[in-house]
């Protein structure tokens, strides 16, 4: 490490972001953290999609920090880490996470500014849990939701203009309930911490990995928002 990185402050985020409708009406939040220092910021869009709200999350809270600093990005977006991980090879493909295949990666204009912001920093991310009581996580959950519920939302004008065939919905037709529910998620049918629609059951689809130690059996999610629920009681150990 040089003079230079031991001088750069170390910076401490906190990152969500959700969509209700998938697409449909989004939002983010984020929590900045240095020293006794704390800044909070949300926002809210008519029309966009849950994985443009978690990257541009980290957009934004990476673009708000003025001079260069060691950042500890926290985040329960599987999605945000792979594509920080990736993004930077993906560009060098010509935004192709196959070189072999034609296909593009998906929000390459977030991804740009997202290496863009990053390349200033020493950026390392962190996977939580999300819904699971995480002091700041919540606090980025809550400060997105009330983003949500403003009535002037801004335009995600990039994906918008990709998806014409797409009416964004009308002021107040996915406005979440009032008082949602703060406890955790764990049985079918109690409403969803983020828009109030009912969780259903889910049997994950994905193979269990090599060396795993442990799986769940089945998940809770949001029919509506997609938001994911893990719960203890699904959670089964491997020998």
């Amino acid at each position: 490490m040089t003079d230079h990185d031991k001088k750069k402050k170390r910076v401490t985020i906190y990152t969500d972001g959700g969509c209700l409708g998938n697409p449909g009406p989004g939002d983010y939040g984020v929590v900045l953290l240095y020293g006794k220092h704390r800044k909070e910021l949300a926002a809210g869009y008519r029309l966009t999609t849950n994985n443009r709200m978690e990257v541009l999350a980290a957009v934004v809270a990476l673009e708000t920090l003025t001079s260069p600093c060691h950042v500890d990005l926290h985040t329960d977006s599987k999605y945000l880490i792979t594509v920080a991980k990736s993004a930077a090879r993906w560009q060098r493909n010509r935004w192709r996470r196959d070189p072999r295949k034609p296909q593009i990666a998906a929000n390459v204009d977030l991804l740009e500014r997202l290496l863009a912001a990053s390349h200033r920093h020493q950026v390392t991310y962190y996977w939580v849990k999300g819904h699971a009581d995480v002091k700041d996580n919540e606090r980025c959950d809550e400060l997105a939701t009330q983003a949500a519920k403003k009535e002037a939302v801004l335009i995600d004008e990039a994906f918008e203009r990709a998806h014409p065939d797409i009416t964004p919905p009308a002021a107040g037709d996915f406005e979440p309930p009032a008082n949602l529910p703060k406890g955790k998620i764990k049985t079918v049918g109690q409403p969803c911490r983020k828009c109030g629609c009912p969780v259903e059951k889910r049997v994950p689809k994905r193979q269990r990995k090599p060396g795993q130690s442990y799986y769940y059996e089945y998940y809770l999610a949001c029919p509506r928002c997609n938001t994911m629920y893990l719960v203890d009681a699904a959670k089964r150990m491997l020998d």
